[in-house]
């Protein structure tokens, strides 16, 4: 391999050599700018320095860097053979000149093929096209890096004068312009194929519109839908195509002149020269020419008639199953409520059918059957509170629980309500407490009263013996009270925690249940009931807290006006 001599080295091109280049250069130029293939502008760029270098003969091999591989662009006057022997030759060092030039990103002059270690693989192609040096020159793309290479090959051993380099470096870098414009405007092309696919082919309406907001194209889907043609909707202002639900389409698009922000989206109506109006989704994009400044709005037309005929159809489908199921829900739990009241009532009533037989066999004397007619009562009103208990949670179910709400001083009512409960309390040596102001809630004083007897009387069964049941009262957020029911008892079991209202849940635990339970351990009817009450009347039921020290339930009314 020879080194060459480096350019600028022993003084310039003779004038001559000037003049020509120039004219050759100006071609070379003016076919670029005609956009003409690039395998002519190589051509012509090889005739050219052919005509420069007498006896030369010159080739363009293209890179492809993916694969390593160089492929044939353009070799006026080399053999058909040779040209195909060495398309898609592999760079590396020793792949003859091209090969290497383009691996090493180097100049690599032989020559004599015959005798250069680097043409051993082509060195018989070379002879038979009568080839005996090549030099060969990578052309250098935008980041530095070959993207082909130029070669310059003689019948005969010959090493490149200072002129030749001079000219194949000035060829080689007009070889680079052609390739970098042929690469640019392939993937313009490319890329103005995607979007002409993209737009005439797309399913969705499109329309490009000028920044004096009258239309310049459509594609085919929204000239469809407008069912015209093309040409006819060319020059129509887009607000006798598109208007906006609410608001003005001025307005819409004046917000997108400013920046390149995010597009306008809208619900409108397509209007058709024929035909109903279609209700359709808009989106508009404001295009931005070269120089940064608004070029043309790129309009998106989505028909909202299928999303809204499949949303409904969606919807009617989620309302039927959702019907389904909570029938289903209820069903099952109608039927597991009747079935834990015939639970809960066939112990007072076999107490009734018991002391009933024996009033009627037995010789009792005045006191045993006063003792006996107490029990029948006590069980009669036990059967009679649950018909009504169950009674109320049918109202509250349906929705016709009657319910008159008026002003009601809270302290009266828990007094009351304390009052009632202080011979079980006393009992069970409970010490009833309150800690009340003078608040004033807008309630049903008599299911007021049902609530807090059944919270208060629940703490007392349930909370520890010789322990406190405390009521107390607070302010919550502005129209509202917050009432609890304390206890020291040993909390609720955490299995029922989920379902403390649910009526009659059973405990998987020996613990503590909640409300006025039930034989079988399950919870009974009275939280369930005590929740319902409570959002009659506006307000919630929760839990507060519970645990091995106590149990704190929660009742948030609505705080009377000052007024009323």
């Amino acid at each position: 391999m020879t080194a060459l001599q480096p350019v600028g080295a022993g003084g310039a091109l003779p004038p001559e050599d000037v003049h020509e280049l120039l004219d050759r250069q100006s071609a070379v130029l003016e076919l670029i700018a005609a956009a003409t293939p690039l395998h002519d502008v190589l051509t012509h760029i090889l005739t050219s320095l052919e005509l420069l270098i007498p006896g030369a003969r010159c080739s363009v091999l293209l890179l492809d860097r993916e694969h390593g591989t160089l492929h044939h662009g353009a070799a006026p006057s080399l053999p058909g053979g040779y040209v195909a022997a060495i398309d898609g030759m592999s760079i590396g060092d020793g792949a003859g000149s091209c090969g290497t030039a383009a691996a090493l990103n180097t100049a690599v002059v032989a020559h004599d093929v015959r005798s250069d270690v680097r043409w051993v693989d082509f060195r018989s192609a070379a002879e038979s096209a009568g080839l005996r040096s090549c030099w060969s020159t990578p052309i250098e793309g935008r980041d530095g890096l070959p993207v082909g290479t130029f070669a310059v090959y003689h019948p005969h051993p010959h090493r490149p004068s200072h002129r030749e380099q001079l000219l194949v470096e000035r060829f080689t870098h007009l070889a680079s312009v052609a390739i970098e414009h042929a690469d640019v405007l392939g993937e313009l092309v490319e890329s103005e194929e995607r979007f002409r696919r993209s737009f005439d082919d797309n399913a969705l309406g499109m329309a490009i519109v000028g920044l004096d907001r009258a239309v310049v194209t459509t594609n085919t889907a929204l000239t469809a839908v407008l069912g015209g043609r093309r040409r006819d909707l060319v020059g129509r202002p887009l607000a006798e195509v598109v208007s906006p639900v609410e608001g003005s389409l001025e307005d819409r698009l004046d917000g997108l002149r400013g920046d390149a922000g995010p597009p306008v989206v809208f619900e409108g109506t397509l209007h058709r020269p024929a035909g109903r109006p279609v209700e359709v989704e808009v989106t508009v994009s404001l295009v931005h020419a070269r120089d940064g400044g608004p070029a043309q709005y790129v309009v998106n037309v989505f028909d909202l008639t299928e999303r809204r005929a499949a949303e409904q159809h969606r919807r009617a489908r989620l309302e039927a199953e959702t019907a389904r199921r909570t029938a289903e829900q209820l069903l099952r739990a109608r039927s597991a409520l009747l079935a834990a009241v015939g639970h809960e009532a066939r112990t007072p009533i076999q107490a009734i059918v018991g002391f009933a037989e024996l009033l009627g066999t037995l010789d009792l004397d005045a006191a045993q059957r006063r003792e006996a007619l107490g029990r029948i009562d006590a069980a009669a009103g036990h059967v009679m509170d649950l018909l009504s208990d169950v009674l109320d949670l049918s109202r509250i179910e349906a929705g016709a629980l009657p319910v008159a709400l008026e002003p009601v001083l809270l302290r009266d009512v828990v007094v009351e309500v304390l009052g009632l409960l202080t011979p079980a309390a006393e009992r069970r040596e409970v010490d009833l407490s309150m800690a009340l102001l003078d608040d004033v809630v807008l309630a049903d004083p008599r299911r007021l009263r049902q609530v807090l007897l059944n919270l208060v009387g629940n703490s007392i069964r349930h909370g520890a013996v010789g322990g406190d049941v405390v009521v107390r009262a607070r302010s919550a957020e502005a129209g509202w009270v917050l009432v609890s029911v304390d206890d020291d008892g040993p909390g609720i079991d955490p299995d029922l925690l989920p379902r403390v209202f649910t009526p009659f849940a059973a405990s998987s635990s020996p613990g503590r249940v909640a409300g006025n339970s039930a034989p079988d351990g399950s919870i009974g009817l009275g939280l369930g009931l005590a929740h319902g009450l409570v959002e009659a009347m506006g307000g919630e039921l929760t839990v507060g807290a519970s645990s091995s020290e106590g149990t704190s339930i929660l009742v948030r009314l609505v705080r009377a006006p000052v007024d009323a």
